[in-house]
């Protein structure tokens, strides 16, 4: 197969913008907010743009230590907004609570970081940018709404007088939710970024599907990890809603 992918001139990209106008046109008329979506639009436009220099940028430097630098940046940022969304639970300070997002978010999401990159893909050398941000960026993604969500639902459990173990087990399963649900979706009702991307750039279809097998795993597992981490690391602020 070719392995070139079809460049997009920006003329042609602006052909897109005509279901994106008919969308705000329905806003306009049915009296709805239209400057949110415009908002935006215009915010994803230049953040891809700008995200899209920078990349070039760090993958013509190729350096490790800028590699390591966008990663502890990711995993800062990811707890903070992760710990961000959330009420502050009675007992329970802000600091602490940002110390275990963060916490969780490096082992869980760190782990199965390294265990794809330097296992599963072997990379050389090691943290070659253009493997490690772009799946860096994947695998805290997936890590910070796994937390948001186990956190959200385990301190509403506490709160309505569950024990421990009983908002453990329902705040785990909650958020585990959009990834089991993806995992039956893919290849099913929909083909991921990643397999697509790879098929548009004339990747071999099998090849393509099992680097998409290899995000899913790794989604899954690091939403996992994360979430569990979190977890027991509430157990001892906690303990007195265990009755055992």
């Amino acid at each position: 197969m070719e392995s070139s992918i079809h460049a997009i001139s920006l003329t042609h990209l602006s052909l897109a913008l005509i279901p994106v106008v008919i969308v705000l046109v329905v806003y306009l008329r049915w009296s709805l907010q239209v400057r949110t979506p415009i908002y935006a639009l215009a915010r994803m436009f230049l953040q891809l743009m700008v995200i899209g220099y920078f990349l070039t940028f760090i993958f013509a430097l190729n350096t490790d230590w800028l590699v390591m630098l966008i990663l502890g940046f990711m995993v800062l940022a990811s707890s903070w907004m992760a710990f961000n969304t959330l009420p502050t639970p009675n007992g329970v300070m802000k600091r602490q609570l940002f110390a275990r997002a963060l916490v969780a978010n490096f082992i869980g999401g760190g782990l199965t970081l390294v265990i794809i990159t330097q296992g599963v893909l072997q990379l050389s050398p090691w943290y070659q940018p253009q493997y490690m941000i772009p799946l860096a960026g994947m695998v805290f993604a997936s890590t910070m709404t796994s937390i948001s969500l186990v956190a959200e639902r385990f301190f509403s459990e506490a709160q309505r007088g569950e024990p421990f173990q009983k908002a453990r087990d329902t705040a785990f399963q909650a958020s585990m939710i959009p990834t089991v649900n993806a995992l039956f979706a893919t290849g099913l009702v929909a083909l991921p970024g990643m397999m697509t991307g790879q098929i548009l750039s004339g990747v071999d279809p099998l090849i393509a599907a099992r680097y998409q097998i290899m995000v899913m795993l790794m989604l899954f597992s690091s939403a996992g990890i994360a979430s569990v981490i979190f977890l027991v690391l509430n157990k001892p602020a906690d303990q007195a809603l265990d009755p055992q």
